[in-house]
């Protein structure tokens, strides 16, 4: 039987002072060690010897069985680069966090609390509660530690969403785990493990320059700024149904959108472009909200008025993007007015939508003489509505200042283009040619499409 330790004299002239050197295995891998004198070699032989011997005795009390388990568990862990004490140190660490761990009804909760004192907007909450609360009734009863990414993955997958639908349950998902971990109650974020849908990317639905004119045309007083505001300052309709007429500087040409007010929480500013400024010259003395009561039912009506059979989602503020971006050829500006951080959004999804001379066309939309004479009266029963005996012309309220021309659209001509006035609808069946669609406010999924009918709007 060899000996575990052997010691050899040495001699190597690039270490003269090395005499002896001892052979042993150390944990199964070969090791030496070198010594000045024999007596410091003989020393260390002795030391070792008497720890191998220590170990041999210990090892001979261990138990087989477990011998036989730590050696079949580092030949599995192996493989993954880990120890046994690796291995144990992370189970120990799941096995907390599962004492302490809550069910998923209870982790949303809090966190719905967290976030609300964080001051995270109501729309937000809303999503929160809505998406994670379906994710909650459905996993209730188990602990979040113990939800592993296979199951949320089958569950995403059930839901039978769209790509964009589904990756907003996994976006919201992969919050909830983070604070989950945060708190203790988890040590992985299982959601983060899930396969993210693919997003066909489509170009943004927009409204053509003649929808445009007869969806202002046919509205009524009271719906014709959120129309008006959203196809040229194009403000998000949730930015729009808080906004209030203090916010919109006629002087300034700027509408304010207060941090409070954006989608965002960072206040910015819109240009109050020429044409818009005609539009909501009539407004300009009015206070309180922008938008009135029974939006969605308001802006229903005046697309049906319209001909506008297909309504696509964010219909206003993706054709403001895409006139503007094809007119003022100016990135920046438009990411800044729009509250986006950059300009790629704006190259990725509006370029060349629009050709330039539509876009030139879109800026000149402006109020005809028939427009502008706005029917208006305010019943307490009723709200307002059009009524013969209160006729206001709007047009004498239009300041000088307001229909100055804008030194970057071309010049109108002597002879403006004038569309015939649209003859009121008289029956119930000319209406029910256009199917009844979402009105472009939050939820709604139509598509566009032109119709032959001319507005009374004027192109200048």
């Amino acid at each position: 039987m060899k000996a575990a330790f052997r010691l050899k004299p040495y001699n190597d002239a690039n270490r003269p002072p090395l005499k002896y050197v001892v052979n042993f295995k150390d944990s199964g891998n070969r090791s030496r060690r070198f010594f000045e004198t024999k007596r410091e070699a003989e020393t260390f032989v002795q030391q070792k010897t008497i720890e191998l011997q220590n170990h041999g005795r210990e090892g001979a009390e261990f138990p087989s069985s477990l011998r036989i388990m730590a050696s079949e568990c580092s030949d599995l862990l192996k493989p993954h680069g880990k120890t046994i004490r690796e291995a144990t140190d992370h189970f120990l660490t799941f096995l907390r966090a599962s004492a302490k761990s809550c069910t998923a009804t209870a982790l949303v909760a809090e966190l719905l609390d967290a976030k609300r004192a964080d001051g995270a907007s109501r729309r937000y909450l809303d999503d929160l509660k809505s998406r994670l609360g379906r994710f909650a009734t459905e996993w209730n009863g188990k602990v979040v530690a113990a939800i592993s990414g296979a199951e949320i993955d089958d569950w995403l997958r059930s839901l039978k969403l769209s790509p964009t639908t589904r990756n907003n349950y996994r976006r919201l998902l992969i919050v909830m785990f983070n604070f989950a971990i945060q708190r203790g109650y988890a040590t992985t974020n299982p959601a983060e493990t899930t396969a993210k849908a693919k997003v066909v990317s489509e170009a943004p639905g927009i409204l053509t320059i003649g929808e445009a004119a007869r969806l202002l045309d046919n509205a009524t007083a009271d719906v014709l700024p959120f129309l008006a505001i959203g196809c040229f300052a194009g403000l998000r309709p949730a930015e729009l149904a808080r906004l209030e007429w203090a916010n919109v500087d006629f002087d300034s040409s700027l509408i304010e959108v207060t941090a409070e007010k954006s989608k965002t929480a960072r206040r910015r500013f819109v240009k109050l472009q020429p044409n818009l400024a005609q539009w909501l010259a009539p407004y300009r003395a009015s206070k309180g909200r922008v938008c009135g009561a029974n939006l969605r039912k308001r802006v229903e009506a005046a697309r049906r008025a319209a001909g506008v059979a297909e309504w696509p989602a964010n219909a206003l503020r993706h054709g403001f993007a895409s006139y503007h971006l094809a007119h003022f050829n100016d990135a920046a500006a438009l990411a800044l007015e729009m509250g986006h951080t950059d300009s790629g959004m704006i190259f990725e999804h509006y370029r060349q939508l629009v050709r330039p001379a539509d876009a030139a066309r879109f800026w000149q939309i402006t109020p005809s003489a028939d427009a502008a004479e706005k029917l208006i009266t305010f019943s307490a029963a009723a709200g307002p509505r059009p009524f013969a005996a209160c006729l206001v012309r709007a047009a004498q309220t239009i300041s000088e200042s307001a229909l100055s021309p804008n030194p970057d659209l071309p010049a109108p001509s002597p002879d403006p283009l004038r569309f015939p006035r649209r003859r009121r609808t008289t029956g119930k069946a000319s209406l029910s040619k256009a199917p009844k669609r979402g009105c472009g406010l939050p939820g709604s999924k139509t598509r566009q499409s032109e119709e032959s009918r001319l507005p009374s709007s004027r192109f200048a």
